[in-house]
């Protein structure tokens, strides 16, 4: 038999235990957030990519950790089930969406003063509020439009209409109090096929926290670190994700960085990752989009790591540059984040 074309699909078949009622809830949530349908019960599936297979073993570990079981597999179908027909599921499932985003920008355009008929006059914080919320869900939506469902375009103009809103001022964000002693010189070990945290983590250590890091890329699971390694964004790992922060956040909150520009950096990086709207950036589709096109582009983690050193360089130059602008301060790591900074230059 000859051997079959790459897979293009990663399918997720868990078993959930009936109880907690609202461990259920969250699985459900997230496999949502995710963009993942249905095809048949308890199993679910996404396109394949090094993103998409990540997203799933993370819920796979959600999954045995809360006592359920699952499993992750890349397939192709061979009969019953076209691709044609699972891309159809993502368009209509991803419009459903798109339609309640057209209606709701039409109902807040209608509380805009001069928007309507009997148009309200809130308060402009309450209507900016209200404008970010929608531009967080379209964001969002967007992300895991896998297959350009048709009602994008229509939820895309109507929300135009709202998008001249000022964003609220910014609250500067104090470095901690006792922040962890870098190390120097370490090897850190990550997961093979970096992705959005792993890269951006590797760009903050190199550039932050230790200069002259070296990078090993492994295999996921039962690698055992040796003396002197690191690692970073793995399952037991030193530094990973913790809560509800993904790896970049932690590596920021654990060395103590107060830089405005990385707490931004931090926000982009946790909504990309995490699959959420927590913060709603504007600059997270565009970054997620870049990234999608390294990791298409190179296969290779250094090279993967090499395009998007550069890429985080140009968006905390550019992030800096807008602190500055508007006069606010950018307190660092208490000297360790500038001098490290004039040493890569």
């Amino acid at each position: 038999m000859p051997q079959s074309a790459a897979n293009r699909w990663v399918l997720l078949i868990h078993q959930i235990p009936p109880k907690p009622d609202y461990f259920r809830v969250k699985v459900g949530r997230r496999l949502q957030r995710l963009g993942a349908v249905a095809i048949k019960n308890s199993v679910y599936v996404l396109p394949r990519t090094d993103e998409t297979v990540e997203d799933f073993q993370w819920q796979l570990r959600e999954i045995v950790a809360g006592g359920g079981e699952a499993s992750v597999c890349e397939a192709n179908f061979v009969d019953g089930l076209t691709d044609a027909e699972i891309e159809a599921l993502f368009r209509t499932a991803r419009d459903v969406d798109y339609r309640e985003i057209v209606a709701d920008a039409k109902r807040l355009f209608k509380t805009l003063p001069g928007g309507g008929r009997g148009a309200r006059t809130d308060g402009r914080g309450q209507i900016t509020a209200d404008v970010r919320r929608l531009k967080r869900r379209l964001a969002d939506l967007v992300a895991i439009d896998f297959f350009g469902a048709p009602r994008r375009r229509a939820a895309h103009e109507e929300l135009a209409r709202l998008e001249a809103r000022l964003r609220p001022p910014e609250a500067q964000v104090a470095a901690a109090a006792h922040p962890a002693k870098a190390p120097r010189r370490a090897t850190w070990v990550t997961r093979q096929g970096v992705y959005i945290d792993r890269i951006a983590s590797a760009w903050l250590i190199r550039r932050f926290v230790d200069p002259e890091a070296q990078f090993k890329f492994v295999a996921p699971e039962g690698y055992r670190p040796r003396p002197g390694e690191l690692r970073f964004d793995m399952f037991e790992a030193e530094y990973t994700h913790e809560g509800d922060a993904c790896t970049f956040e932690t590596l920021v909150a654990r060395f103590g960085f107060g830089d405005r520009a990385l707490r931004v950096i931090a926000e982009i990086v946790h909504d990309i990752d995490c699959k959420e709207a927590k913060f709603g950036r504007p600059e997270a589709p565009g970054l997620e989009r870049l990234i999608a096109g390294i990791a298409r582009q190179h296969a290779e983690d250094r090279a993967r790591l090499e395009h998007g050193t550069a890429l985080f360089d140009a968006l905390y130059a550019a992030l800096t540059t807008t602190a500055a602008e508007t006069g606010r301060p950018r307190p660092e790591r208490r000297g360790a984040a500038r001098k490290t900074a004039r040493s890569r230059r």
